[in-house]
């Protein structure tokens, strides 16, 4: 029997190959791999595709949160508002300058609910993290109306959303800045881990080019204390020669999206696409009652499933101190007992496709 991976790196990888090779071995002959030329390309590149005024790389996702914030001077005793359905990292990064996270509960979609927001303000509110979950993206219009009002800026949390748009304009270029993970599960994926980070605001911009550099204002001063949190050249080149592949890639997925949700809209919940959002699908998740039973049938057919995620997290033995309890957010909670996603890249062929479609089908047969 053959298995339906959730993820296949080595096809994508197999086209590739020379191109990448060509890229990164002179960055080997010439030791160009921190800060050099290379990243400078990239980061050119990725401001023309996001559409903003500057781009830097960063290390990882997570440190792209963190050095927004810190630019932002946002620390002990500072709130920030966010939702608690995503992966770890974003309240990770939240933490890790001290600030409290203030979850609010989310839509359908799984995207912060915007009609939420203004009732958890506080004086003590200094960001707003809106997270374009499975790559739709969030109710950018409406989070902005409400931090405009309030002069709250907003940090958009890009992660899973690379190349989706939101009434024609990218996500990553709404907020005061974006950010962006390069993780090899992502759309844009390198070679281990990456980041970015994107901004119209030319003090953001040059005050995180010395915090991802230890602060470092010329070789020998330092004018603030920062971090060791940059985008090497090794990772730059390959993301460079994939940015090229992005929208068609993307565009693959959509394909892939649209399929699944034509043919499972009766037996499960499905994401509905708006006519505003170009969505990326980073993930494809479908919601029912009897996922738990769904995914080992699946698993026992062949095909790798996923829970993106099971434990929402305010429900975390991590954030027991926050004092957050079952009950407080019940769409999130109720979703996270529901979702399954299912493969979602661009190199799965019509006929993988087609079976995952089979097999969901001929388990709801054997299941009604």
């Amino acid at each position: 029997m053959n298995t339906i991976k959730y993820t296949n790196f080595h096809r994508q990888f197999k086209p590739l190959r020379e191109k990448i090779l060509k890229s990164i071995i002179p960055l080997f002959e010439s030791g160009e791999f921190i800060l050099g030329k290379t990243l400078q390309e990239f980061e050119k590149n990725f401001t023309t595709y996001c559409g903003t005024g500057y781009a830097l790389g960063v290390a990882n996702g997570t440190d792209a949160i963190i050095l927004c914030l810190k630019s932002l001077n946002i620390g002990s005793g500072d709130e920030v508002i966010t939702a608690p359905n995503s992966f770890l990292a974003t309240v990770g990064a939240i933490v890790a300058v001290g600030a409290t996270p203030v979850f609010i509960d989310v839509k359908e979609d799984f995207n912060i609910d915007p009609d939420l927001i203004e009732a958890a303000i506080t004086s003590r509110t200094k960001a707003i993290i809106p997270i374009h979950l499975t790559g739709r993206p969030a109710e950018m219009n409406r989070i902005l109306e409400i931090a405009d009002k309030h002069k709250i800026p907003v940090i958009e949390d890009v992660a899973q959303a690379v190349g989706a748009k939101y009434y024609g304009k990218m996500v990553g270029s709404f907020g005061i800045a974006g950010c962006f993970s390069f993780h090899p599960l992502k759309n844009l994926n390198a070679a281990g881990d990456g980041g970015a980070i994107t901004t119209n605001n030319r003090e953001v911009y040059e005050k995180i080019i010395k915090l991802r550099n230890h602060g470092l204002r010329n070789r020998n001063e330092s004018e603030l204390w920062g971090y060791n949190s940059r985008l090497d050249c090794i990772q730059a080149a390959v993301v460079n020669i994939k940015l090229k592949y992005l929208d068609q890639w993307n565009e693959r997925i959509r394909n892939i999206a649209l399929k699944y949700t034509e043919s499972l809209a009766g037996l499960v919940k499905v994401p509905r696409d708006q006519p505003y959002e170009l969505p990326v699908y980073h993930t494809f998740i479908i919601e029912c009652a009897a996922r738990d039973e769904l995914q080992n049938y699946l698993l026992e057919q062949g095909i790798e499933t996923k829970i993106h995620y099971p434990i929402p997290i305010h429900l975390q033995p991590a954030a027991q101190s926050w004092g957050y309890k079952e009950g407080d957010f019940p769409v999130c909670e109720r979703q996270g007992k529901r979702i399954l996603s299912l493969p979602i890249y661009p190199e799965l062929t019509d006929e993988e496709v087609d079976l995952v479609i089979k097999q969901v089908k001929k388990f709801f047969e054997a299941w009604a």
